[in-house]
């Protein structure tokens, strides 16, 4: 009996910890939002802050793991698998995201990023040869109607002219990429271990970024905005990256992949929730129902694949 009550209590810390997890990931949007409402920062610079910051824990996570004795060196083909999918997880899909912001509202931009789990299961359908089943195509119809609906909601708002456009294709490339790292890093991680892979993929993504910040970026902006730009890259890092990507982590130790990924199914709730409290976003019945459908429509995924 105590044994039973020991597991149950260990399950509601699970469940907490995730939660706390998710609602912290879906942030971002809104601390995003913020900064490019009350701050002349561009997205690339608001990136590079949020990176600099991120960068110092990702590191020591990378040095305890290269100094891990049961870890095998990696071989050629596993760092190059590493630095291509960190370029494309948390260097392209972050440009793309922060890009697309700045003519999308939060919510919509939650909505279409929830997309990335339907497109690694097409991805892993046909370029790993993996069978894609008569549920999991259900699954695909309803999350893409859910996008639809809210889509079609969105544009009886204001658009914002032809950038909402582009803000809408660039979060979908961001979904798009953020799909070929988890298909990709599935594929990887059994070979390279997880807290290993995403530390070296961080890194990875972190030089693309600095390199990108190198060429493209204004360093007077840096120096100029070190009041509340900074704050927002902080933020940005600490609340809406480090700790609750330690969270999920800590969380799949304590109830499974599965269960962290029904519970994730929040995080489009809370950035619309979010973004109507401190944003002022409105919310309509399209954009309720759509979401209903995109989480339905994931959940569907998560429990035909752990099936």
């Amino acid at each position: 009996m105590e044994q039973l009550i020991k597991n149950n209590r260990i399950s509601l810390a699970g469940f907490v910890i995730t939660f706390l997890g998710a609602v912290l990931f879906s942030t971002k949007a809104i601390i995003i939002k913020v900064a490019f409402a009350h701050s002349a920062i561009s997205a690339l610079t608001l990136l590079t802050l949020r990176m600099i910051f991120s960068l110092p824990f990702y590191t020591v996570a990378a040095v305890v793991a290269a100094r891990n004795q049961e870890n095998e060196p990696l071989t050629r083909s596993q760092w190059t698998w590493v630095v291509v999918l960190g370029l494309f997880g948390y260097y392209l899909s972050s440009l793309f995201d922060f890009m697309g912001l700045q003519w999308v509202s939060a919510g919509l931009e939650r909505l279409i990023l929830f997309l990335y789990p339907t497109f690694a299961v097409l991805i892993n359908g046909f370029y790993f040869k993996q069978k894609i089943s008569g549920l999991q195509w259900i699954a695909l119809l309803l999350t893409y109607a859910g996008i639809g609906l809210a889509f079609a909601g969105e544009l009886q708002l204001d658009t914002g002219g032809e950038n909402f456009y582009w803000g809408v294709f660039l979060i979908f490339c961001c979904a798009v990429t953020y799909s070929i790292y988890i298909a990709g890093s599935g594929h990887i991680i059994p070979s390279v271990g997880a807290g290993r892979f995403t530390a070296y993929a961080m890194i990875a993504a972190t030089a693309g970024i600095f390199l990108h910040f190198l060429f493209a970026g204004n360093f007077g902006v840096l120096r100029e905005a070190a009041g509340s730009a900074w704050i927002y890259g902080l933020l940005l890092a600490i609340f809406a990256t480090v700790i609750p990507s330690f969270l999920i982590s800590l969380g799949m130790k304590k109830i499974g992949s599965n269960n962290v990924a029904i519970i994730s199914g929040i995080g489009p709730v809370s950035t619309i929730l979010q973004a109507y409290w401190i944003l002022g976003e409105e919310i309509f019945l399209e954009q309720i129902v759509g979401t209903m459908l995109v989480v339905a429509g994931v959940l569907l995924i998560g429990w035909k694949t752990t099936r």
